[in-house]
C-alpha cells in the first residue's frame, strides 16, 4: 500500500506525519486489496479540510472528506470513515468468491 500525505496551505510536520501513519495500521487487514492511500491537508479558515482518496486493487476507488477545527480529532473521523469503507468492501469481495 502506498501512503502519500500532502498539504495544501498547511506544512505537513513530522508529527501529522507520524500520527497518520499510526492510524493506518488499522486498515493493515486489508493493506493486501489497497493500492493507494492519498491524505490531502488543507487548512483555511473554517480549520481544517482532511480529504482521502483510496484506490483499491480492483480498480474501485473512493473520495472521503471531513472538515473538523482540530486536525487530529479529524484525522481520527477520517480513519473512522476508512476503516468503515475497506471493511464493506472487503465484505463485498468476500460474498463474491463465496
Amino acid at each position: 500500500m502506498n501512503l502519500e500525505i500532502k498539504g495544501i496551505h498547511y506544512e505537513v510536520t513530522d508529527r501529522t506525519v507520524e500520527q497518520i501513519e499510526k492510524k493506518v495500521k488499522k486498515l493493515e487487514f486489508a493493506g493486501d486489496m489497497i493500492v493507494d492511500l492519498l491524505f490531502r491537508l488543507e487548512h483555511d479558515k473554517s480549520g481544517y479540510i482532511i480529504s482521502a482518496d483510496i484506490n483499491f486493487r480492483w480498480g474501485l476507488s473512493h473520495h472521503l472528506k471531513v472538515v473538523d477545527h482540530d486536525l487530529y480529532d479529524g484525522i481520527d473521523i477520517i480513519i473512522d470513515k476508512l476503516k468503515n469503507k475497506v471493511t464493506k468492501e472487503k465484505d463485498k469481495i468476500q460474498s463474491h468468491t463465496e
